[in-house]
């Protein structure tokens, strides 16, 4: 776009040299000169354009000049007029402070301002204690002649009191006086209210005999009744309506409240309830706290249908569409009921505690008979507290936490346990193996049965409790410390056994021939099953625990409050990591496959198994011992060929071992489950067959009467094995040896045993290759032995080496 600049200001040079440029870009061409006359029209143009943008904006800035003038001499006279006021004001602020200079005046103005609002809020306060009083004045006038118009001014003073509550924070804390005046104008006027409204009630609880058991109510008197009580309702309601559902400042649960009516109803019932267990009645007891306890469920009993029948509609009118209707505890005549009943409660309990607090007796059987209550009104009579089941904690726990009397029962209880564990361990037949159970299990000893007995019942004390830091407590404290000290007391018996039986112990301190005795044979075998018994009856006790409801909840709540733990211990000064030590390293890892009892579950697992070992050497051992005369024959290859293969005669000096056998195989028949015992002659089994082999076998050359009695005899010990372990067992748990033996006893000649073979041809292919040696082994069924102990077997018969 041009300017409109004033060319005249542009030197003349500057000038030239300009025209000079746009002719030039102009008319570069003879053809451009044909358009000359466009060109200086266009130039024409632009120099009108250019002059009239010139014009007008000579006008703007004149405009511009004049209202910049105009505004100056406009501030100036504003400056001017503030001056003067400003002057004017001080002037008149000295004269009305009297005061010589304007910073004095200032400050007695706002001095003066300060107690005029003042006075402006007294004014206020005025009004509200004015307010307060009439309101307290209608209330009293009416309340004995219009009840209801009384309630309704009552319920705005407390409506009144309320606000003024509300305000205090806002206000930081202002006029406490005033507040504190209404709330006590309001006190006392709910007071006289209550007192008159509640001798008019009990006049009618007079007259319709409550608490009698004939106490009834007739159609004269149903007005009344309803009359009554809904005045005391409605004179309650507003006190119900603005507390914040049970629950205290700090969120926890706290006492709901007892319902008017129910106060003055529960009056004569409390006299009653003193009068037999305040005083020197036979009933007062400290030993029988259950006296007062189920006195109480005998009186909801007894007025549950009256208080249903005529309190309940009542409520339930009285509360609609309130949110105290929504309040179980107030909504429902029995809950309402079982209410008004529980400060008596306390009351007596506060009482009781100090009196059995050095009595551990009595203080153990109190709380547990205050749970049993508790459960009672719980399960049978739904007592929820006002906000749910789980929000009513109960009696006990107000005993056990609120006033701190669970470390002392905690601790009694301890002492009861580990007294009955003592009394467990100690007594004459603790150690002595049940047999007085079903056959086809492992036998425990007596005492593993009472501790198991003693377990449960010390669970059942505790299983009602509802915090989750008190049941650890138990669990930790007491059971899973007495099965620590079991399975301490079963462990050192079994360092003991080794001890003992260890040939340096015996070369050291000397073992007496009572105690060699005890040891060997099946007296050793006795004190080893008391303890494998004992072990894994336990153990399986522990994995049957662990599947209980009760125990899968805990485990279930455990693991959550330890993956959401935030350095707080868990069971009383217990760590997360601790009480994974007491009960499972699955605590807090996530791992939902861990139970309560895994760290003492397992404890017990290895001790059983460590004790099945010592079984499977104490019977290895002896059945050594037992065989060392048998191992020692030597005439195997110089037996009377005369020996016929049907004589069912044992050698001689394999009778002892056989007998031993015998009776070891009856004892552990009677003592352990099928399972174990085959599992402990599987080993005992393998052990004999390697034994045989190796002092029998391996070392002896036969003859052909030699080898049949060799047969003989190692059948006669799987025939004894198959009667107590089962059909086959015997010839099972030695394959090897049953192989090598029929090896060992093949025919010299074909037809000398049924299949056709005979020593000479298969000694003949079984040392001519390995190939040769492989295939006549698997036509003669033979699975386990090797060619090369096939050789060494038939190396044996005194025929082929001569």
């Amino acid at each position: 776009m041009a300017t409109a600049a004033d060319p005249r200001g542009i030197p003349k040079e500057e000038r030239d040299v300009r025209v000079e440029d746009y002719l030039n870009d102009k008319l570069q061409t003879y053809d451009d000169l044909e358009n000359l006359e466009s060109l200086l029209f266009n130039v024409k143009n632009q120099h009108d354009l250019l002059t009239k943008q010139l014009q007008d904006a000579e006008i703007s800035l004149e405009k511009a000049h004049k209202a910049s003038e105009s505004h100056a001499s406009s501030l100036l006279r504003q400056a001017e007029a503030f001056q003067t006021r400003q002057a004017d004001i001080g002037r008149r602020l000295l004269v009305v402070t009297r005061s010589e200079t304007s910073g004095e005046a200032t400050r007695r103005f706002e001095s003066s301002m300060e107690k005029l609002r003042g006075l402006d809020v007294a004014k206020g306060y005025v009004e509200r204690l004015k307010e307060v009083e009439e309101l307290s004045a209608e209330a009293r006038l009416r309340v004995k002649t219009s009840p209801r118009t009384a309630l309704k001014s009552y319920a705005r003073l407390q409506n009144l009191t309320r606000e003024l509550q509300s305000l205090q924070p806002a206000a930081e804390g202002a006029a406490p006086h005033l507040v504190g005046h209404v709330e006590i104008a309001s006190m006392s006027l709910r007071k006289q209210m209550k007192e008159v409204l509640e001798n008019e009630f009990e006049a009618l609880l007079n007259k319709i005999k409550w608490p009698s058991k004939e106490v009834r109510i007739d159609g004269a008197d149903q007005n009344e009744w309803n009359e009554g009580v809904g005045k005391l309702l409605e004179l309650q309601k507003v006190d119900l309506e603005a507390s914040d559902d049970g629950k205290g400042n700090d969120g926890d649960w706290k006492e709901p409240s007892v319902l008017l009516p129910l106060e003055v109803m529960v009056k004569p019932l409390e006299l009653r309830f003193r009068y037999h267990f305040d005083g020197s009645k036979p009933t007062n007891r400290t030993d029988k706290p259950e006296y007062f306890l189920s006195h109480t469920i005998s009186l909801l009993n007894t007025y549950c249908d009256f208080l249903s029948q005529y309190l309940g509609p009542v409520l339930r009118s009285q509360f609609a569409g309130s949110s105290v209707g929504l309040n179980p505890i107030y909504a429902d005549s029995t809950s309402a009921f079982i209410t008004s009943l529980l400060p008596m409660l306390r009351r007596k309990i506060s009482h009781l505690l100090p009196e059995i607090v050095g009595q551990p007796q009595l203080l153990s059987h109190f709380i547990h008979e205050l749970i049993s209550f508790d459960s009672t009104l719980k399960e049978e009579w739904s007592y929820e507290g006002g906000k749910g089941l789980e929000n009513w904690k109960g009696l006990a726990w107000e005993v056990l936490v609120k006033q701190d009397w669970f470390p002392r029962w905690l601790q009694v209880e301890k002492e009861f346990a580990l007294s009955r564990y003592q009394t467990i361990v100690s007594t004459k037949d603790a150690w002595e193996i049940d047999y007085d159970v079903d056959p086809s299990v492992t036998k425990a000893t007596k005492s593993a049965i009472r501790l198991k007995d003693l377990f449960e019942a010390i669970t059942d004390r505790y299983r009602p409790l509802s915090s989750l830091s008190q049941k650890l407590r138990f669990l930790i404290d007491i059971q899973i410390a007495i099965l620590d000290k079991f399975h301490n007391r079963l462990h050192s018996a079994i360092e003991a056994y080794t001890v003992l039986t260890s040939s340096i112990a015996r070369a050291v301190q000397g073992v007496s021939k009572e105690d060699q005795a005890s040891l060997a044979g099946v007296g050793g075998l006795e004190r080893l099953c008391r303890v494998y018994g004992s072990a894994e009856y336990l153990e399986k006790a522990m994995r049957d625990w662990s599947d209980d409801i009760f125990f899968l909840e805990l485990w279930e709540e455990l693991q959550e409050r330890a993956r959401r733990n935030t350095g707080k211990n868990l069971a009383g000064p217990m760590s997360v990591q601790e009480v994974a030590n007491r009960t499972s390293s699955s605590v807090g890892s996530g791992d939902d496959t861990g139970g309560l009892f895994d760290e003492s579950a397992g404890a017990f697992n290895e001790l059983r198994v460590r004790t099945e070992g010592l079984l499977v050497e104490l019977l290895s051992s002896n059945m050594k011992e037992t065989l060392r005369p048998y191992s020692r024959i030597s005439t195997w290859s110089s037996l009377n060929s005369d020996v016929s293969a049907s004589t069912s005669t044992i050698t001689l000096e394999l009778d002892p071992p056989v007998r031993q056998l015998s009776t070891y195989l009856s004892f552990l028949s009677s003592a352990l489950a099928p399972a174990p015992l085959r599992r402990i002659f599987r080993h005992l089994t393998s052990y004999l067959q390697q034994y045989l082999w190796d002092y029998v076998l391996m070392r002896n050359t036969f003859s052909t009467s030699g080898a049949v009695q060799f047969s003989r005899d190692v059948a006669t010990m799987w025939d004894l094995l198959d009667v107590w372990l089962g059909e086959g067992q015997g010839e099972a748990g030695m394959r090897r040896l049953r192989e090598g033996v029929g090896l060992l006893c093949l025919p010299l000649r074909e037809g000398g045993r049924e299949g056709g073979w005979n020593l000479r041809d298969v000694e003949r292919k079984v040392f001519e290759s390995n190939e040769k040696a492989k295939e006549v082994l698997e036509e003669m069924g033979v699975e386990v032995l090797t060619e090369s102990e096939a050789r060494a077997v038939l190396e044996r018969r005194v025929e082929l080496g001569s």
